[in-house]
């Protein structure tokens, strides 16, 4: 269904962009685009263009930092016998991995701990932390979870344990009694107020690596250089789907650089096994639906463990059959997500069509625990309503939810917390857990908060654009421009123009769900290629000849190592709007 298409600013643009866009040595139309995303001086889109390390946030400023890195010090100066404790998800494993690599670097030997999503499911058990304290762990660091697993902790403190949180995930109302907690969504902390601290949105991994680069200038010795680690947190902090701006934005856009490079036998490996050239540059977007997805799917399908082995691989001829076997993993969990994609929009048609329900919940025993979450998103991006997907095992329900921006998912699942033996999450991503006969009484409460925020009428979906763009104007120095602003993601998405009205040409399928467009403006002068994926059914044959207009973003296709340029249709209509 067509979005309602709106500039990304109606503001007024100032007579000062030609001379800063002098001044910086870029065209203005990079300049007007910087100026609409809140880039309203020289020195912010300088510092944009160019995310400099040296713009780090200092360790005081994130909550605790100090504080746990000088307990992880204190620690280790007495010979405590480490452990990290980390996610099945991209973001834990790279975390576990910065914190293995950095501490083997400094001469010290950590173990590490990373849950079996099935068997166990997410941040600390009970089991595990005894398997630990048999093993004589007596330092234990958590990586991207931690901030709610109070009951756990404590039963450390019981055992003997000296427990530090790193976390970014939001606390509850009463914090662990860890002896230390490092965490940027933390508001105060030990008497102080971080209420403006500059990384809150730092993924896991960012966290992680930032209290490692403290404990580098803790541990005795010579330091290590920490930015060799930068590869590890751009992976996890792409994966995670956090913002792409201020501290992350410097953090992956200097990582990139080292992906590029796969000096790692294992990210090297990743890269091949993911279709991409060992050396070859990569944008968030190659991580995110390349890599990404096949360190993942060894959490998804029950052991992240392989995923660890790749990341910290000594040689290719290790790393190689790792990857290898992660992307027959990841083949593995496509056809079983299609499986229950389609399943899951049979769910929720009937639901929409039978009690027009403003949230869905949709269930099935048999879905795999490991999937759902993305399935969600899948759902959501099809109906653009709250989407809850959920699976059973031993009478007890799981859930992965995801939402759209009018509804805040983690607000709305507190409401009904009575209900759930766990949950987390965020403003658009959540999962959860309750008994099975709950099951009903969740799904009415779930619609009926869906319906209290945001009203039993459906919204329709809106699509941020830059600006209006003719075909005449788009050429590789435009390109080129555009790849300043890169890595695209949440908080700082690629950017979309629109046509003015066109004609569509031809139209060719790719597969079933893909189609190939040739449009041209309606003065002839200039005819482009188009491609739009996963629309087929939308742009059918009838639309040849046709008048319309499409928001795109424009590519560089080298298929046939000839480079192109191409639109990527995001969005269409038949009319002006």
């Amino acid at each position: 269904m067509p979005k309602i298409w709106k500039l990304r600013s109606e503001e007024e643009l100032p007579s000062s962009i030609p001379a800063i866009a002098d001044e910086l040595g870029i065209t203005e139309l990079l300049a007007e685009i910087l100026w609409n995303r809140g880039f309203q001086s020289r020195e912010d889109m300088d510092l944009f263009l160019s995310p400099g390390l040296r713009n780090l946030c200092q360790p005081k400023e994130i909550p605790g930092l100090e504080l746990a890195a000088q307990v992880l010090a204190d620690g280790l100066a007495v010979g405590k016998k480490m452990a990290v404790w980390g996610d099945y998800d991209v973001d834990g494993v790279t975390s576990t991995a910065v914190v293995k690599t950095f501490l083997a670097d400094r001469g010290y030997e950590c173990d590490h701990y990373l849950p079996n999503r099935l068997e166990e499911g997410y941040g600390l058990n009970v089991d595990g932390i005894k398997k630990l304290h048999e093993q004589g762990i007596d330092l234990l660091l958590t990586v991207d979870c931690g901030i709610t697993n109070n009951a756990e902790i404590a039963a450390a403190n019981e055992l003997g344990m000296t427990v530090v949180v790193s976390d970014h995930h939001l606390p509850g109302d009463e914090l662990p009694p860890a002896a230390a907690i490092c965490n940027p969504r933390l508001t105060e902390y030990n008497g102080q107020n971080f209420e403006n601290c500059p990384c809150a949105t730092l993924a896991g991994v960012g966290v992680a690596f930032m209290l490692m680069a403290q404990l580098n200038r803790l541990l005795p010795g010579d330091p290590a250089d920490v930015r060799a680690y930068l590869d590890f947190v751009a992976l996890g902090t792409i994966a995670d789907v956090v913002e792409l701006q201020g501290q992350n934005r410097i953090l992956v856009k200097n990582g990139l650089l080292l992906l590029k490079e796969a000096k790692r036998p294992g990210l090297a490996a990743l890269k091949v096994v993911s279709g991409y050239d060992m050396f070859a540059a990569i944008g968030a977007g190659q991580v995110g639906f390349g890599l990404a997805p096949r360190i993942n799917a060894s959490g998804r399908m029950g052991d992240p463990g392989r995923a660890l082995q790749l990341l910290m691989a000594e040689d290719m001829e290790t790393a190689r059959p790792i990857a290898k076997v992660l992307d027959e993993l990841n083949t593995e969990r496509r056809a079983e997500e299609d499986r229950i994609l389609q399943e899951a929009i049979a769910q929720a048609e009937e639901h929409i069509k039978r009690d027009n329900r403003a949230g869905l919940v949709l269930y099935s025993k048999s879905w795999h625990p490991g999937i759902i979450g993305i399935v969600a998103s899948r759902v959501v991006e099809k109906f653009y309503r709250p989407t809850v997907m959920l699976c059973e095992e031993d009478g007890v329900v799981k859930g992965s939810a995801r939402s759209i921006k009018e509804f805040h998912i983690h607000e709305g699942l507190t409401s009904m917390s009575e209900l759930f033996l766990n949950f987390g999450g965020h403003k658009l991503a959540a999962g959860m857990s309750f008994k099975a006969e709950l099951l009903s009484e969740f799904r009415e409460r779930f619609d009926q908060a869906v319906i209290d925020k945001i009203g039993s009428e459906p919204l329709k979906a809106s699509l941020k654009v830059d600006r209006e763009l003719p075909l005449e104007n788009i050429d590789y120095v435009l390109l080129k421009e555009l790849e300043l602003m890169q890595p695209f993601g949440m908080g700082n998405p690629e950017p979309v123009f629109t046509t003015p009205p066109v004609e569509v040409l031809e139209r060719r399928p790719m597969g079933k769900a893909h189609v190939k467009l040739t449009v041209t403006d309606l003065e002839k002068t200039r005819k482009m290629p188009a491609k739009a994926w996963r629309m087929a059914e939308e742009l059918g044959s009838e639309l040849i000849g046709s008048t319309m207009r499409f928001a795109f973003s424009p590519k560089i296709d080298k298929f046939n190592g000839i480079p192109t340029i191409e639109l990527t249709i995001r969005d269409y209509t038949r009319r002006r709007q």
